[in-house]
């Protein structure tokens, strides 16, 4: 992987201040291309044509780094979610477009979902003192979502256990798809299929009166 010129990683870009922006774009970029368990802070001063030590003006390590990726990821996360939250249609289609955007957004984004999930991860149980102040988990965005898409509630079951359950269907299908173990040809679903179908399936036979999950 050659390092950029006349793009973000020249390094005339460097002499007029845009040393944070290019090492930024250049760690999307490895990322995407190679997976984030492999990339490390020289891979980025590689690309952008420094040295290692001119990084740390920037980031104080990798981690810092990856914070930085993720935050600017989730931002168009969320960006996308609202969009089709906001969307036309019935309550339950504007829901299922959201997923549809998740895996929209794995898709093309690659770099920015992986450092999503290597900085902040998902916790089973969502504490207030985990998630920085102004950037709720995308758990968190789910549980909201669903609260104020769907008003009457699930039958007495909590939002949150729906949504741990769509949020798992959605990453595991984005997951599955990225690594290529998605079945493909005639007869198979593809990913937006398979995942409008789940969510119907969990909305409704969590809505059917006596269902197992009312006990929950």
């Amino acid at each position: 992987m050659r390092p950029w010129r006349d793009g973000p990683g020249d390094r005339r870009s460097y002499h007029h201040g845009n040393l944070k922006e290019a090492l930024i774009e250049a760690a999307r970029r490895f990322i995407a291309e190679r997976g984030i368990g492999g990339f490390a802070l020289v891979d980025a001063a590689r690309l952008v044509g420094v040295t290692p030590a001119a990084l740390y003006r920037h980031f104080r390590g990798r981690e810092a780094l990856l914070e930085e990726l993720a935050g600017r990821g989730f931002a168009e996360l969320a960006a996308r979610l609202a969009r089709a939250l906001t969307s036309r249609g019935t309550p339950l289609e504007r829901f299922t477009r959201m997923g549809e955007a998740y895996l929209a957004f794995a898709e093309e984004e690659p770099a920015y979902y992986a450092a999503i999930f290597e900085t902040r991860g998902m916790p089973a149980e969502p504490s207030d003192t985990e998630a920085p102040p102004g950037r709720p988990s995308p758990f968190d965005l789910l549980v909201e979502a669903l609260q104020a898409t769907f008003a009457d509630g699930f039958g007495g079951v909590a939002p949150r256990f729906i949504a741990l359950e769509v949020w798992a269907l959605a990453h595991g299908i984005a997951t599955l798809s990225a690594a290529g173990h998605l079945p493909r040809g005639p007869g198979f679903p593809d990913k937006y299929e398979l995942l409008r179908a789940g969510v119907l399936a969990l909305v409704h036979g969590v809505a059917q009166p006596g269902g197992p999950r009312n006990a929950v």
